[in-house]
């Protein structure tokens, strides 16, 4: 009875040390859990792009998520935001509940969904908010469709920052499919970590999303849009574009921001990176928020909150 005892404690101890063993996995990416009630919109390509919309105002603020991310991300901004703005947050082609139909990932082909969703809903005056690609996003939509963007707001954007063509090559060998896919759960909760200087509790939805979603029959869909996006990022660079955007634009950084220089092609300080987009774009304004990582809109949401409404009034 004794040896039993014990070894009932020692099974019951390796399955807690297993990390996120408890986590109800997912059939369909369909089924994440989404703060807000979500909408679709049929587009062109056999797209259903899954969406949020939220409060109201004169102007509407779209908001677009990074590699990897999903419209959950900007729940702390929608909620705040929206008793002033129309707060409309996507889940890109590949990502969270939208339609997985493979795609070139290419910025252009994502600047021509959010330009195209933004017809079918007849949106005015409007901001587009991009955290890391989805700035870098959203800086290709005021290049190409600077009739359909009012503002930028960027926040720890891509696409300041210049990649060698080998360092570009580095990316696509690097980032596959089979990579993403098999991303254990000790280093997606690094990967997800790495992006704050001081990881939020209530970040933990991130974490437990993005191991639920490995048994879900669309992952590798999902696995396929993430990688593809790599490649649209360094195949459509922008940082020699920067100056032709003629938008009033606010930059928001965080000055810990992990990401951003590359940490292992470049190093750096993010500083150095900001400066450069500020110097670029014409009409913008930089804030850095100390104690912040890359995803300052969670991490400080409060600081991000107030600096957009004091850009858009």
């Amino acid at each position: 009875m004794k040896y039993r005892l014990i070894f009932c404690c020692m099974i019951l101890t390796a399955s807690c040390m297993i990390p996120y063993s408890n986590i109800k996995p997912l059939q369909s990416l369909s089924e994440l859990d989404y703060p807000y009630e979500v909408k679709h919109q049929a587009l062109n390509n056999d797209i259903n792009l899954a969406y949020i919309d939220e409060g109201s105002g004169d102007q509407t603020i779209l908001f677009i998520h990074g590699l990897g991310s999903y419209l959950p991300a900007w729940k702390k901004n929608v909620e705040t935001l929206k008793g002033r703005y129309r707060c409309i947050a996507v889940d890109l082609p590949g990502y969270g509940q939208s339609s997985k139909k493979p795609h070139s990932g290419m910025m252009e082909f994502y600047a021509d969904v959010m330009a195209e969703l933004i017809d079918k809903l007849a949106l005015k005056n409007v901001v587009i908010a991009g955290h890391s690609m989805g700035g870098q996003i959203g800086m290709t939509m005021a290049l190409k469709y600077p009739d359909k963007v009012q503002k930028l707001v960027l926040i720890d954007p891509a696409g300041f920052e210049r990649f060698t063509e080998g360092e570009k090559q580095w990316f696509r060998e690097v980032m596959t499919v089979k990579f993403v896919k098999e991303t254990p759960p000790q280093q997606i909760r690094a990967n997800l970590m790495a992006n704050f200087y001081n990881t939020p509790d209530d970040a933990e939805f991130m974490i437990t999303d993005r191991i639920a979603m490995r048994t879900a029959s669309d992952f590798e869909h999902y696995c396929y849009a993430v990688t593809r996006s790599v490649h649209g990022m360094v195949d459509q660079p922008v940082v020699d574009l920067l100056d032709k955007i003629e938008q009033p634009t606010l930059i928001l950084f965080g000055e810990n921001d992990n990401l951003i220089p590359n940490p292992y092609l470049h190093g750096g300080k993010t500083a150095d990176i900001a400066a450069i987009g500020k110097a670029k774009i014409k009409n913008s304004q930089l804030v850095m928020i100390p104690q912040c990582g890359h995803f300052a809109q969670f991490e400080k949401a409060e600081a991000v909150n107030q600096a957009v409404r004091d850009f858009l009034k």
